[in-house]
């Protein structure tokens, strides 16, 4: 059974930073998609960044300010968060699909996370 587990959320100021580790076990994880999405309170879930074996992808609102990696020794996904606003703050959800496809719609992911809150204080 494949279980994502985030950690690294908070309450930070804005313009502060994050780092969002997500730890996969289960399931070999190279060659897998991995992102990560948010759900801020009375929205849809929405992709924020993903990675496969080749490229990363972005939302257009947080190009330049959050980057995602991912350590496959480790099978860890992390996500950088720089520049942080208020409108970044949600629920951040660890998302993952068999296969290297980019994934960018909540409904085409196979493993998610319980999620970990990140919130942004003006």
């Amino acid at each position: 059974q494949v279980q994502l587990v985030e950690s690294g959320g908070g309450l930070v100021q804005a313009g502060g930073s994050l780092r969002l580790s997500c730890a996969a076990s289960g399931r070999t994880f190279s060659s897998d998609f991995m992102g990560w999405f948010r759900q801020a309170p009375g929205k849809e879930r929405e992709f924020v960044a993903g990675i496969n074996w080749s490229s990363t992808r972005y939302a257009d609102s947080v190009k330049g300010r959050f980057t995602i990696s991912r350590d496959n020794a480790k099978m860890t996904v992390y996500l950088q968060m720089n520049s942080l606003k208020p409108d970044d703050t949600a629920v951040y959800y660890c998302a993952g699909r068999r296969g290297g496809s980019m994934v960018t719609i909540a409904g085409g992911v196979d493993f998610w996370g319980k999620g970990t809150q990140v919130t942004i204080s003006s």
